[in-house]
């Protein structure tokens, strides 16, 4: 079973070359961030002519997360639990049943600058994050949480960490949120399988992709048991490189 998570920055802008990488690869599970629109305007048909059910949340052009499955989709939940106040009602979390595991795709806030108020509301979005997974037990059965985490982990995430040492995705808080999911009984499977080689996710549209400046911060978070049938981790650059592409690239996980 093939795992996928991809941020497409605009599920209207990309809807084909999406669908073309889906008929291609074939994952089982494939769960997108940053989809930029509202359910109603979201391309359902495209993905379920070639074979997926689709549960997408969507509530503006900003924001927006979908799970695309093959092997069904149930009990589907979209946001966190319970009454929400702006801005915790950004369309950031799905989550849903799918061949027998769990499956979260969050999109996670940008933070912008260290001193904005975006920063703090990203802190406090991974903390809610981290209490909606201690409620529903999530690591306590097979579960992967994937997505735009825009948080590099550790300095080996990133091209140039001097360059970063003073920004957002690289701040000690940030990584700090990404280490408190992970005391839940969480492993990050990227490094479980790659140990510290650089698995770029991000790259920047104004630097050739040749030149490697890139980030990790698309993340695939896995329960123990999850862990037990990792069978390997990569990254599809080549659709990186295509005509018209988001600035990251899928991620893909390879379980059983």
């Amino acid at each position: 079973m093939q795992v996928a998570t991809w941020n497409v920055n605009s599920i209207r802008a990309r809807a084909s070359l999406v669908a073309a990488w889906l008929a291609d690869q074939r994952p089982e599970i494939c769960c997108l961030q940053e989809t930029k629109c509202k359910d109603v305007d979201f391309p359902f048909e495209m993905f379920e002519d070639i074979g997926y059910q689709v549960a997408h949340y969507g509530l503006s052009h900003w924001n927006g997360v979908a799970i695309l499955s093959r092997v069904g989709l149930r009990k589907v939940r979209r946001g966190f639990s319970g009454y929400q106040e702006e801005p915790f009602n950004e369309a950031r979390s799905i989550s849903a049943e799918c061949g027998g595991i769990r499956v979260w795709s969050i999109y996670a806030p940008n933070g912008r600058t260290l001193d904005d108020p975006h920063y703090l509301f990203k802190l406090v979005w991974f903390e809610r994050l981290r209490g909606e997974l201690v409620a529903s037990k999530a690591s306590k059965g097979p579960t992967v949480v994937v997505g735009d985490f825009n948080v590099a982990p550790a300095d080996t995430d990133i091209y140039d960490p001097r360059r970063w040492k003073h920004r957002t995705h690289a701040s000690a808080p940030e990584r700090a949120a990404i280490e408190a999911l992970l005391a839940l009984g969480f492993f990050d499977l990227a490094r479980e399988w790659d140990g510290d080689d650089p698995s770029y996710t991000w790259w920047n549209y104004r630097s050739k992709l040749e030149d490697d400046k890139g980030l990790r911060i698309d993340l695939a978070l896995g329960s123990e048991e999850v862990l037990q049938e990792l069978k390997g981790v990569t990254v599809d650059r080549l659709a990186r490189r295509a005509e018209r592409p988001s600035d990251h690239a899928p991620l893909v996980v390879e379980l059983f």
